[in-house]
């Protein structure tokens, strides 16, 4: 996907994937620095590396969380989160418009859910729920966003109170688990799985089948790397390249 940008704006760089071990993180961030480098950080890292970079930008400090960085002139890792304008594009695309007044219900309480809720703050009038297994992890993600208006333990059956529905865990991505029974969904909620998975996870497909609106996480990965992008070069990427890009890696549609 990224590389299809930066063969499309003639720019001589490529992107590629490191896995890197939790124990290596600070140390493969300091090579990156030496090397003027610039990226992606994802799971299970990205809130980790909010603490190891040398400055973070505004959004990323809000959420606690860094999924891209940079390099800034003097050398230092500039810590970035563009998860929160691509959960925005995931709506948008989904629901057709902002929302406002809407009552969301959001599954998980780590990196990403962060990323959720500083989106779902910024539109009029939304609130959210955060359903979580970790009720000390859920309190302390509730107490730095307004817009929740409470907690609840997740538990098999538990009823999910919300307009929207959002899972913002790992669930589903190597299996084919549930991040929630859709029972425990109204059958009006729109349903949102960050998950990218080809074909979209068995979560998303299930929800279609039962007449609801739903949505995995791939026009999210598209809208945080366009804006990761812009954050490193300054201009828009060409989104029809990172889509055709994107389609041809992950064998979709």
């Amino acid at each position: 996907m990224q590389n299809a940008a930066l063969a499309s704006a003639g720019i001589p760089a490529s992107y590629s994937a490191e896995d890197v071990e939790p124990g290596r993180l600070q140390a493969t961030l300091a090579a990156l620095a030496l090397e003027g480098a610039a990226g992606n950080i994802t799971i299970p890292h990205k809130e980790r590396a909010n603490r190891l970079v040398g400055r973070l930008s505004p959004i990323a400090s809000r959420v606690g969380a860094t999924n891209t960085f940079f390099t800034a002139e003097e050398g230092e890792l500039v810590g970035h989160n563009t998860d929160v304008a691509g959960f925005a594009e995931l709506v948008q695309s989904t629901t057709g418009s902002t929302p406002s007044a809407a009552r969301f219900a959001v599954i998980g309480a780590g990196g990403s859910a962060a990323a959720v809720l500083a989106a779902i703050e910024m539109w009029d009038g939304c609130s959210a729920i955060v359903y979580a297994r970790n009720a000390a992890r859920a309190a302390s993600l509730a107490s730095r966003f307004a817009a929740v208006t409470r907690t609840q333990s997740m538990t098999d059956g538990q009823w999910l109170d919300g307009d929207i529905v959002v899972n913002a865990t790992p669930v589903g991505l190597n299996n084919d688990e549930f991040p929630a029974p859709l029972s425990s969904i109204s059958i009006d909620a729109i349903v949102l799985d960050l998950v990218c998975r080809s074909g979209d996870t068995p979560w998303v497909r299930a929800a279609r089948d039962s007449g609801r609106v739903a949505s995995g996480g791939f026009p999210m990965l598209v809208g945080q790397g366009a804006a990761a992008f812009e954050a490193w070069f300054g201009v828009q990427p060409d989104r029809e390249a990172m889509w055709r890009g994107l389609k041809l890696a992950m064998d979709i549609a």
